[in-house]
């Protein structure tokens, strides 16, 4: 639960941070603060999809999984309906701002397998980079919102708790084997996110949450056969 807490203290910290700066910060910080985080999840990203690809037991898996999980995603429209909501909510006051950044913090592939990830390997690698881009987020949010944001610290906690235990119960049904092909979609959707905050390429890594769910469904079915 160490990289859960770290990331729930992060918020409380840059909520606090940003409710100081009430004033705003500049535009030109906001951006290079996010380049910075954007190299370093692609590296990140990378580094998962590349170590784990040896380990493999099913070299076409990953294609297949954000292939189908791509078209999936892009049927049900995540990301448009995820930025709409945003957009929605986007307004001033605070429950506005609040429901936006809940939102922005809790849904992503480093919020949710992040957890996992700690549960079954003791790894908060996912989980630091989260709480980095967390801390941002958060001072940002306070800067305009007031210190009213700290209230998503809860929520985020409660979020990935919830991850952490299920895979903390459930982890001598969850193989090595499902681990890397997990970690390897998972690395190409945070490498896609690095490649938005770097403004290079905007991959709706929303639609492609989906794709977490067939390794998954694979191993099932591989299980009875």
């Amino acid at each position: 639960m160490l990289g859960t807490i770290v990331n729930t203290c992060t918020i409380i910290i840059g909520s606090i941070v940003g409710t100081v700066l009430h004033r705003g910060i500049k535009e030109k910080y906001k951006r290079v603060l996010y380049d910075g985080l954007g190299l370093a999840s692609l590296a990140i990203g990378l580094n998962a999809t590349i170590t784990h690809l040896p380990k493999s037991q099913y070299p076409v898996l990953f294609i297949i999984s954000m292939a189908l999980g791509g078209i999936i995603g892009t049927r049900l429209d995540i990301n448009g309906r995820f930025h709409r909501l945003v957009d929605r909510k986007g307004k001033n006051g605070l429950a506005d701002g609040l429901s936006t950044a809940i939102l922005l913090y809790c849904i992503g592939p480093l919020s949710m397998l992040g957890p996992v990830i700690s549960a079954l390997k003791g790894d908060n690698t996912f989980l630091f980079t989260n709480a980095t881009l967390d801390l941002v987020s958060s001072i940002v949010f306070a800067s305009t919102y007031g210190i009213g944001m700290i209230l998503a610290a809860p929520v985020l906690f409660l979020w990935q708790g919830m991850f952490w235990l299920v895979a903390h119960l459930s982890s001598q049904a969850v193989s090595d084997a499902l681990m890397s092909e997990l970690l390897i979609v998972g690395g190409l959707m945070i490498t896609g996110s690095g490649l938005a905050l770097l403004n290079l390429k905007d991959c709706k890594t929303l639609n492609f949450l989906p794709a977490l769910a067939v390794p998954v469904i694979w191993f099932v079915i591989k299980s009875f056969i």
